[in-house]
């Protein structure tokens, strides 16, 4: 049985991934290198550098690189770091936390949220156009992007700072209650008129069985029917959440119609990247078969240790610490280095690009690819793999409108083409279904 189309359910545009936050320096043998290069290829979210800086040791440093195939994903990365680094003495723990998934994981936010957003998209447009040779914040570093590319950054975030007008000054044709609608609607097709039938089925014979038990049944078919997954307080959420909407190209009557509207996953669920996995077992309690914890608990605890973590690598200086805390308006200035972590972001051609440069010879120890990017594994990749490097790529295994013969299928495919690529699978035995790993061939 088949609740949609699966064509239309996962979306052409990637918000949040399709598996939970990883330590990828963990995944695979570990070498425990006290330098380490990660590159990520299509990851969508700073799901996996969070974990993986959580879990580095005092002395290490990480550099990691973001490599994506659409600038406003760009944008949403850098925007969720950025809230990943605000000092606490301007946002506590607990509103940082809520901003952060409500920005994260919601069609629709609170007014307050919004705000924050709005200053945080002014706060990026002076990073980026302020970034040439080098980074305003070694977190946020876009001096490698081609200059058509940051310019699309900035005018990305200018409309983040004005969602209710477009560029141009006219109101905005994006209603999110609209635009979500119609998306399932299309899902769905002659299904709609019995979509809460639908939307359980998909939680129950889909979700629950591949592990996202704790995810509550109110609080998937509430993000299903409009797109608010994390409902943390007593609020309106009411006000668009821009950074989740990008253009689509349709062909229209010959010519070619770019549509802006919410072209992203409307099946699988943002509870995917931080709340169906946790190491607290306080959270792991059931009572009559069920989980007490929902997957927004769950979130909300991991992505508030993962915070917590970041804070303890924070790096300061006598002059860092007599400074006054920051106002409502946080500079790249005012947010928290974090000792020996960097993160640039990758042109979109890199991919093709780095095998020609000598800097990216046998550079990386783990690269990390995507379900939606698995078609950019090629032999080039082996000349950018360090000898030892770990292949980490995501399955198909939460994309809930495959059956088992076409997620098995991808499988399939994935080791095909590693083994092209120069890679052979790490454990020829194994159970994880999530992630395929794969070292360079001997």
């Amino acid at each position: 049985m088949s609740a949609g189309r699966a064509s239309e359910g996962a979306g052409c545009c990637v918000w949040w991934g399709f598996s939970p936050s990883r330590d990828l320096l963990c995944s695979g043998p570990v070498t425990n290198k006290e330098e380490a290069n990660i590159l990520l290829v299509g990851s969508a979210d700073p799901r996996h550098i969070l974990k993986t800086i959580a879990g580095l040791p005092d002395k290490h440093s990480l550099h990691v690189w973001v490599l994506e195939n659409n600038m406003e994903v760009v944008a949403r990365q850098m925007l969720m770091l950025y809230f990943t680094l605000m000092p606490e003495d301007g946002m506590g723990l607990s509103e940082k936390t809520e901003a952060f998934l409500e920005i994260f994981g919601n069609s629709e936010v609170r007014s307050q949220t919004a705000e924050t957003l709005k200053r945080a998209a002014s706060q990026l447009i002076v990073t980026v156009t302020e970034t040439m040779e080098e980074a305003t914040h070694p977190c946020l570093n876009t001096s490698l992007l081609k200059f058509k590319e940051r310019d699309e950054l900035v005018r990305i975030f200018k409309q983040w700072t004005q969602p209710e007008c477009s560029v141009s000054g006219h109101p905005a044709p994006v209603v999110m209650s609209k635009a979500w609608d119609y998306r399932v609607r299309q899902h769905l097709g002659t299904r709609y008129d019995s979509r809460t039938g639908c939307f359980d089925w998909d939680l129950t014979m889909k979700l629950h069985e591949k592990g996202g038990r704790f995810i509550h049944k109110h609080q998937y078919c509430q993000w299903r029917a409009g797109g608010v997954a994390f409902e943390m307080r007593e609020g309106v959420y009411q006000s668009l959440n821009p950074t989740l909407l990008s253009c689509r190209v349709f062909s229209q009557k010959g010519s070619k119609v770019a549509v802006t509207g919410y072209w992203g996953d409307i099946v699988s669920s943002p509870y995917l990247a931080f709340g169906i996995e946790t190491d607290d077992k306080s959270l792991l309690k059931t009572q009559n078969g069920h989980h007490v914890k929902t997957a927004q608990d769950v979130s909300v605890a991991n992505v508030q240790t993962l915070f917590q973590a970041l804070s303890r690598r924070q790096r300061t200086t006598p002059d860092e610490e007599k400074r006054a805390p920051p106002t409502d308006t946080v500079t790249a200035n005012d947010l928290m280095q974090l000792d020996g972590i960097s993160v640039t972001f990758l042109p979109m051609d890199a991919l093709t690009k780095m095998p020609q440069k000598e800097k990216y010879v046998n550079f990386f120890n783990v690269i990390f690819f995507s379900v939606g990017c698995v078609h950019q594994l090629g032999p080039a990749l082996r000349q950018i793999a360090a000898p030892d490097a770990v292949l980490v790529v995501e399955l198909a295994k939460f994309i809930l409108d495959l059956n088992k013969e076409q997620e098995s299928g991808f499988r399939t495919k994935v080791e095909d083409m590693a083994q092209e690529s120069g890679f052979e699978p790490w454990q020829k035995e194994t159970t994880d279904d999530v992630f395929a790993i794969f070292m360079p061939q001997r």
